[in-house]
């Protein structure tokens, strides 16, 4: 295993875990040994990656913010930052509705799979459709409000709080900035050696990423519906798919026209983090492992990859918000709605906005959607259509959300002077 580069480890764990999990579940005891005896290590290593999610944020932004010794400078790789991920959001929710409205894949549902597919999901729809409307009853600068923690202990003990914990790192490298080199000295060190620590745990985590997802795979056939139901909504993540491979071709000309750097050298540099983004399906837990590739692989200055990747990992969902617009239009058409062009262009809007306030956590997007669904008038029920598909598309966006956080970084790290 040792011989093998790390993607060709994770891919190879991947394999083993499916066709692992298809030989054991034809005995009747095979799932239950797979959920109580295999699925709790996946579980471990995502709990690892999880672990330092936090640390690392906290490391490496204050890091980089303050090794750029110029808060102009800050200003500038913000703008460009945040710019380019609103960019590509809006350009992968536009990509969802063409490749949807051309598909159709709700003209393939009948309404004998509709009924049993709504009666299946009931109640998985109706906790999500609850946890959205508790966030369509606050203020309209409540996200705003929700970036400034109260208490920095109690905002980095959630993985939720990413955007609170980021603009903590921030505002403390910024401060270290301002005040006397001498004073700062120490405290930078401090940091410095932090970081590297969280970075050699990274190292040793990820010796045991191939069996983590040997073990996350294994479990997620086990425990997967009928494939009856998989079969009924195939045309459905046919569509998701094809958006979602339009979306990574956008990502390459980025890097090919404005970073200026061979499509090939990409996708090798990030394909391990990409491998482990499908396997977790969380872009927080996969940030450590995104981090190091496009340090050390794709040649992005640290200080550029500790303040973009963060950032990207917390608001950048392009993943995400074109599956929300796919499903989205797909449900009405299952339901037999036709979407006026106002309604699409709301749901554009919708979906950009809800991707940036998504948790990076596996099943956020599902809760974001249940917002794009009301604004557009489409029923919310609907949302039981897609539960029984929704856990391997979310495992593909994610690897998208995660690429699109690399080649963001490249494209500012050559705007800025910082690619090797």
């Amino acid at each position: 295993m040792r011989k093998l580069a790390l993607h060709w480890q994770i891919l190879l764990g991947m394999i083993l875990g499916v066709v692992f999990a298809v030989a054991l579940i034809q005995f009747s005891w095979g799932k239950d040994l797979i959920v109580d005896w295999i699925k709790p290590f996946g579980n471990i290593f995502i709990n690892l990656l999880k672990l330092i999610a936090v640390p690392l944020i906290l490391a490496s932004l204050i890091k980089g913010v303050s090794d750029l010794k110029d808060i102009s400078k800050l200003s500038q790789m913000g703008g460009r930052t945040i710019g380019l991920y609103i960019l590509t959001t809006v350009f992968a929710v536009s990509i969802g509705l063409v490749v949807v409205n051309i598909v159709k894949p709700g003209s393939y549902i009948s309404e004998e799979t509709r009924t049993e597919l709504v009666g299946s999901y009931a109640n998985d729809a109706n906790s999500k459709i609850e946890a959205a409307a508790s966030q369509k009853e606050v203020g309209p600068l409540q996200a705003l409000e929700d970036i400034v923690p109260n208490n920095i202990v109690k905002a980095a003990s959630d993985n939720g709080n990413m955007l609170q914990v980021i603009f903590f790192a921030i505002f403390f490298g910024i401060a270290l900035i301002l005040i006397p080199q001498e004073q700062a000295a120490p405290v930078k060190a401090f940091f410095d050696g932090f970081n590297e620590v969280i970075l050699k745990m990274i190292d040793i985590i990820m010796l045991a990423a191939p069996f983590g997802v040997f073990a996350l795979l294994a479990s997620l056939i086990a425990e997967s519906p009928s494939l009856d139901l998989f079969k009924a909504l195939g045309m459905y993540g046919l569509t998701v798919i094809i958006g979602l491979a339009l979306m990574v071709c956008i990502y390459i000309l980025l890097v090919k026209i404005l970073a200026r750097r061979n499509p090939k050298f990409f996708l090798n540099g990030i394909s391990p983090a990409q491998l482990l983004a499908f396997s977790t399906s969380s872009s927080a837990a996969t940030l450590p492992v995104t981090m190091e590739r496009v340090v050390d692989n794709l040649g992005v200055d640290d200080e550029v990859a500790s303040f973009v990747l963060p950032i990207g990992a917390t608001i950048n969902m392009d993943g995400t918000s074109l599956y929300q617009a796919v499903a989205a239009v797909f449900i009405a058409q299952a339901f037999g709605m036709d979407l006026s062009l106002a309604a699409q262009l709301g749901i554009i809007t919708t979906a950009t906005l809800a991707s940036i306030g998504s948790a990076a956590v596996p099943g956020a997007g599902m809760v974001m959607l249940v917002i794009v669904l009301a604004q557009a008038g489409i029923p919310e029920a609907g949302l039981a259509l897609i539960f029984a598909i929704d856990r391997p598309l979310d495992m593909c966006r994610t690897s998208v959300n995660v690429t699109g956080d690399a080649a963001v970084s490249m494209v500012v790290a050559k705007s800025v002077n910082k690619l090797a």
